[in-house]
């Protein structure tokens, strides 16, 4: 029960880093710097290792069942962090913001649920491309561009983000909007299909590799 503990409140600090990337995203006119700016929840979850789901569900292959148990815990972690800023936000003069999420989730709300999977596969793609590159690659530099480029450039092209939307949801508070909580999950399932995508093909090719080199 305490590990379940510690990774509700990992979850819940790494909704609030993105929310709080939300609120600079739509707080600046400049969709390209937005989008760079954006990138500062990824950069403190990574670094102080906080459990965000569509980077955490990456990995769940490589991982045991209880591993993926903590997944669902996660996700509502996620939930309780952003709308968190959101709430806090409301009660503040920049709570101006608001009006642009709505806009962006009308959006989404009159999206088809086919186009709202398929960006979200499309987005932990570049998501798993991130934080697999801020793991892996030795030059500080080349780390932080691969959150960077990751980040902005699911942004730039529109690509869905289940922890983003709950955000964006939440502070233009339409949680409770008909149809949110099932088109969270069909992003959510686009962002699974997508974060485990690139792990598979890799670990099918190393396969495949380890099998020519033993003939």
């Amino acid at each position: 029960m305490k590990d379940y503990n510690k990774t509700l409140m990992s979850a819940i600090l790494a909704g609030v880093c993105i929310g709080i990337g939300g609120v600079v995203f739509l707080s600046l006119e400049d969709k390209v710097l937005g989008a760079l700016f954006f990138t500062i929840g990824l950069f403190v979850i990574c670094t102080m290792k906080f459990h965000l789901f569509t980077g955490k569900i990456c990995y769940v292959f490589k991982n045991d069942k209880s591993y993926a148990l903590q997944l669902p815990i996660i996700w509502i972690g996620n939930l309780i962090g952003t709308n968190l800023v959101a709430r806090l936000v409301s009660f503040t003069r920049i709570a101006g913001i608001a009006e642009k999420a709505t806009n962006m989730c009308n959006t989404k709300l009159s999206d088809s649920y086919a186009s709202l999977f398929v960006l979200g596969i499309l987005c932990n793609m570049l998501i798993y491309i991130a934080v697999e590159g801020y793991a892996n690659i030795l030059h500080d530099v080349g780390k932080y561009l691969s959150l960077f480029f990751g980040v902005a450039v699911f942004i730039l092209c529109g690509f869905e983000h289940c922890v983003a939307d709950m955000f964006y949801f939440s502070m233009a508070d339409m949680l409770g909007t008909d149809g949110v909580f099932i088109r969270l999950l069909v992003i959510t399932l686009g962002n699974a299909v997508g974060g485990v995508f690139f792990p598979l093909c890799r670990a099918y090719l190393e396969k495949s590799k380890a099998i020519v080199r033993k003939k």
